[in-house]
């Protein structure tokens, strides 16, 4: 058939992104088509991405949707690990995931990533893997490039800018269905009722699209897998407190198995001087955290969450975190937060209780409240058993001003069965990033992208020079 479109991708969160950097690279006069449910990136305006904040419900949010996605509004992580960020690993083996990460470090530099690297101190690091290991917990080292939430910005701005020279971008455009016409892809139809031929689609909506993708990937009869749905809390407390754990590695990642249950919890998204923020999921509020580049508080903040797979007959792990995000929204009429002491005692915060903590929120639109009636009993007990296990680590964690906030919850969608290339099972459709189960962060994320449109540019007869060969290894 004649098609509109040679590339639709939905989505310009990190994997649509570099998606359409690689194709243009190699395949400038490709005719692409890019459509996003948010706005560009200089019009995305939101409360919580500066000092003073407060989550306004905008739909969609302006955090997680727009230009770059939910990670231009991060705190800009370029994390350098297989074993952060997603499970490329799993479907492209260690090798090629660790050339190509390289590959998009490369690329964020040229466009103004900073140069520095943090958690190079390899005495160091292996001195507190040491003291981890001692507790039950395992520190995964990792290297971190740090942009910050302005400098993200400012690159994911700076690669529009080349993008939309090649490519026709339709932002405030939703996706309402992937059409197929016997087992090859043909285009999407938005929300808006326009159908876009394309020979190649590239579903990357993104965390805040998963729930479209898994009911696509249902409509398709696309096999699929169910992911982990990540629940916990968002931990405030005094930058001295890990500052020396921050100094050597800037982005610990520590995970422990509670003794209980044998469930993981993860320390996720640390903030070292950052603020606590909110985040708006269609109807559900949850909370996040990020750090500047230029600002600083006297509070770091991170997240522990505990991951949980489900097995049969249960097939519902979004339905599921939402229910236990709109539990905590119902009783505190959005974001709850609550002194560690309070928590232990079994005491509900108020306002008076929390001006007693020596933390000041960061995020004074928290409602003081009890956490204890949100998380369930086998969350909540597998996160004091890793509080108790870092203040052996980092002595204050477990203090009585230690401030909760919650429910942070972190949605992956069902993972669709796909070849190594991120094709699925229909003829040139792929998926990729953190909507599509296979990634959550931006530098896996980013990854994704380029092991798609390599996989394209494949089929359209062009060789990527010094790349591996993802779609035959």
């Amino acid at each position: 058939m004649d098609y509109e479109f040679d590339v639709a991708i939905v989505g310009s969160g990190p994997a649509g992104i570099f998606c359409a950097l690689e194709l243009i690279k190699y395949m400038p006069d490709l005719k692409m088509v890019i459509i996003e449910r948010g706005k560009r990136i200089d019009a995305r305006t939101c409360p919580n991405s500066t000092m003073a904040r407060g989550c306004k419900k905008c739909i969609p949010c302006h955090i997680l949707a727009g230009w770059g996605g939910a990670g231009a509004f991060s705190d800009g992580k370029l994390t350098f690990s297989t074993r952060v960020g997603g499970w490329l690993d799993e479907i492209i083996g260690e090798r090629s995931l660790t050339e190509l990460m390289d590959y998009v470090d490369s690329t964020y530099i040229s466009y103004g990533a900073p140069e520095r690297i943090y958690g190079a101190k390899e005495d160091d690091i292996e001195e507190y893997a040491r003291r981890a290991a001692l507790i039950g917990m395992e520190l995964i080292p990792q290297k971190v490039r740090h942009m910050g939430r302005e400098g993200c910005i400012d690159v994911m701005g700076k690669m529009y800018d080349d993008i939309q020279k090649h490519t026709e971008i339709r932002f405030k455009t939703e996706a309402k269905d992937i059409h197929i016409n016997g087992n090859a892809v043909q285009g999407i139809e938005t929300n808006g009722g326009d159908m876009l031929a394309a020979k190649y689609v590239v579903a990357a909506p993104g965390r805040v699209g998963n729930e479209w993708l898994s009911g696509q990937a249902k409509k398709l009869s696309l096999t699929t897998e169910n992911n982990y749905v990540d629940i916990g809390v968002r931990l405030e407390i005094p930058v001295a407190v890990m500052a020396g754990i921050a100094e050597t590695l800037y982005e610990p990642k520590l995970i422990y198995y509670s003794k209980e249950f044998d469930d993981k919890v993860r320390l996720f998204c640390f903030n070292p001087g950052g603020v606590v923020t909110s985040e708006y999921y269609d109807d559900i509020l949850t909370v996040n955290g990020q750090s500047f580049a230029n600002e600083k508080t006297s509070t770091t903040n991170f997240a522990l969450l505990v991951s949980s797979r489900f097995t049969a007959p249960f097939n519902e792990p979004i339905a599921y975190g939402q229910s236990v995000a709109r539990l905590a929204n119902m009783l505190g009429h959005g974001v709850i937060v609550q002194r560690l002491a309070d928590l232990r005692r079994g005491k509900r915060s108020t306002a008076e209780r929390i001006a007693r903590s020596p933390v000041k929120p960061t995020l004074p639109s928290a409602v003081p409240g009890d956490l204890s009636f949100v998380l369930p009993y086998r969350h909540l007990s597998s996160i004091l058993e890793m509080i108790d296990a870092l203040d052996k680590l980092c002595p204050g964690i477990g203090g009585d001003g230690t401030l909760l906030y919650g429910a942070e919850v972190k949605f992956y969608s069902s993972r669709v069965k796909t070849s190594p290339a991120l094709e699925t099972e229909v003829r040139n459709l792929y998926s990729a990033g953190d909507g599509a189960g296979v990634t959550r962060g931006l530098m896996q994320a980013s990854v994704s992208g380029v092991v798609v449109a390599r996989d394209i540019l494949s089929k359209e007869g062009v060789t990527t020079p010094g790349s591996t060969d993802i779609s035959t290894s």
